[in-house]
């Protein structure tokens, strides 16, 4: 598998993963559910045309660069002050936590993956 191919079914991934975490952080009323969510969709459809339209551009890896910090920093987000105990008692947590560990691995892979793929158009030029 190419490496751009590579970085942008990560980056695909990443959407998928964000547009679950952000539907389990509503129905864990960690946000609330209403018109503001625009904004995200908005955001994760930036990143699927940077995944999709314009992968061979720099502009596309930079983009698929900013969407995995975005995945990558849901688990420190959530974590910082550890999760209640009483959430964790819930049914569903676990697959909450493990979605914030996937897209943690998942964004920071994606992240190395755009790094490298500016730094390889940066020398060949």
């Amino acid at each position: 598998m190419k490496q751009n191919d590579l970085l942008s079914a990560t980056s695909i991934l990443s959407v998928l993963l964000l547009a679950l975490h952000i539907s389990q952080d509503i129905v864990f009323s960690f946000d609330r559910a209403g018109l503001n969510h625009l904004v995200g969709v908005a955001i994760l459809l930036v990143v699927v045309c940077g995944a999709v339209l314009l992968r061979e551009r720099p502009s596309g890896k930079v983009i698929m660069l900013l969407g995995g910090a975005m995945a990558a920093g849901m688990l420190p987000l959530h974590m910082r002050n550890g999760l209640r105990p009483e959430f964790l008692e819930k049914s569903g947590a676990l697959l909450f936590i493990w979605t914030l560990y996937v897209l943690g691995v998942n964004g920071a892979f994606s992240i190395i993956l755009a790094v490298q793929a500016l730094l390889a158009r940066r020398i060949a030029s």
